[in-house]
């Protein structure tokens, strides 16, 4: 079998996390022992100084643009309500965030502003990026690239080839072996396929919709990625297996990935700690939560919610958007009384966000076009609860669009800096001030 085709199989590495095999281990080829013991759940510090295992961020992407003057409503300005006569929230309605007199959450938000009122929220106003793309694609890319030329990898994936497995690009091109941790935290994505953020040139993130979707299929793929575990037993104690021949890679990469489908599927399966509502952000968040619980080395998950492209028919506070809302709301909510039920919430920082932000005036089929700036929330007891920045000016516009004030790789930055301490500098490919966003 040649390199190449090796190499397809290294992209499809599954995660280093789950069962022990200790009932096997005697018979294993030691190097197999390694890569099995690696699947370990385990806490505390990485192989890595500095970085600190135990913490989890979380990823909610709102794909479609968001609309963010109806999601953190700004009721204490007039000219809300006159761009806005027929979608525009009621003052009254809104749902006020202590003594400020200026902006508020939509109603539907309900779960939001008890994480809010808990201390648990952080919400970012005004958040974009200098000479603004509205559309969805190029949009998406310059988020999950964290580059506006939109080029380039995935900032996760970057932060996981560069912290967390240390692989790197010889001068030929060609991977060269780890330089730090040999058993790499590869993230998990819950969706029918991994975001391009995720994506780096060396670790590439799994990806399933459901647990029942989720198995080894190694037999289906090649006859040499069989049943491999059954294949070391038969072998004995023998240590006949060269790790650097192709058999040797393959029965590593085909153990590796089926002790970890069954181990996701099992923690996917427990029941969780609390009741979550209906809907389909919600289903993903209860995976994430049970497989937290289940002590799964993987420090990003990512979950996403899509819909919010409302060009008609948005309605104010009842139609489409609203119940988008509520969704993420409600089902933000139970994560993290979840997490606290397992005594998880500590350790998770979620972070939500859409690819761009809706124009200021309602267009006539009652929506919202393509637009700019939007808010960010940022959820979990380490945030700095309360509102950041200053909400974006309604009448000094650009083309009828906000202006942004806070550009978003300064809350990346803020992230990777305080958060999964790494040098966000090497992963965002340039230097942002973290934004205060955080207590750690």
């Amino acid at each position: 079998m040649s390199f190449d085709k090796l190499s397809a199989y290294t992209r499809r590495e599954f995660i280093h996390a789950g069962l022990v095999l200790a009932s096997a281990s005697v018979m294993l080829p030691s190097f197999l022992q390694r890569s099995a013991l690696a699947m370990a759940p385990k806490g505390g510090t990485t192989s890595i100084p500095g970085v600190p295992e135990d913490r989890v961020l979380v990823v909610i992407q709102l794909s479609g643009g968001n609309d963010g003057l109806n999601t953190v409503v700004p009721f204490g300005d007039g000219n809300y309500y006159k761009a806005r006569p027929g979608i525009g929230i009621k003052e009254d309605r809104v749902l006020k965030l202590g003594k400020n007199t200026e902006v508020g959450l939509h109603p539907s938000l309900s779960g939001l502003a008890d994480l809010y009122n808990d201390g648990q929220l952080t919400l970012i106003q005004g958040v974009g990026y200098p000479n603004p793309n509205r559309s969805h694609f190029k949009s998406m890319d310059i988020w999950h690239t964290a580059d506006t030329d939109a080029s380039g990898d995935g900032w996760l994936g970057r932060y996981f080839d560069a912290e967390c497995c240390g692989f790197g690009k010889g001068e030929s091109g060609t991977i060269e072996k780890p330089k730090g941790d040999p058993n790499p935290q590869i993230g998990i994505a819950v969706g029918r396929e991994a975001p391009l953020a995720m994506k780096g040139r060396v670790v590439i993130p799994i990806s399933f919709e459901s647990a029942e979707l989720f198995r080894w299929t190694g037999r289906d793929v090649d006859e040499n990625l069989g049943d491999a575990y059954q294949r070391i037993s038969n072998a004995g104690m023998q240590e006949t297996m060269d790790p650097e021949s192709n058999a040797g890679f393959l029965t590593r990469t085909a153990l590796d990935a089926q002790v970890s489908s069954a181990t996701i599927r099992r923690a996917v399966a427990t029941k969780p700690r609390v009741q979550y509502p209906d809907g389909e952000l919600s289903r993903q968040l209860q995976m994430v939560a049970s497989m937290i619980a289940a002590g799964l080395k993987t420090r990003v998950y990512y979950v996403s919610l899509g819909g919010f492209d409302t060009h008609s028919g948005q309605g104010g506070e009842n139609g489409r958007h609203a119940n988008l809302l509520r969704f993420f709301g409600s089902a933000l909510k139970a994560f993290y009384q979840d997490l606290k039920a397992q005594g998880n919430d500590q350790r998770v920082l979620t972070m939500s966000f859409s690819e761009f932000g809706r124009r200021v005036g309602q267009n006539a089929s009652q929506g919202t076009d393509h637009g700019t700036a939007a808010p960010m929330f940022l959820a979990g007891p380490m945030v700095k609860a309360g509102i950041h920045n200053a909400h974006p000016s309604l009448t000094d516009l650009d083309q009828g669009d906000l202006k942004y004030g806070i550009d978003f790789r300064t809350v990346y930055a803020a992230v990777l800096d305080s958060w999964l301490k790494t040098d966000s500098r090497k992963v965002l490919d340039g230097s942002f001030t973290p934004a205060k966003v955080l207590r750690v």
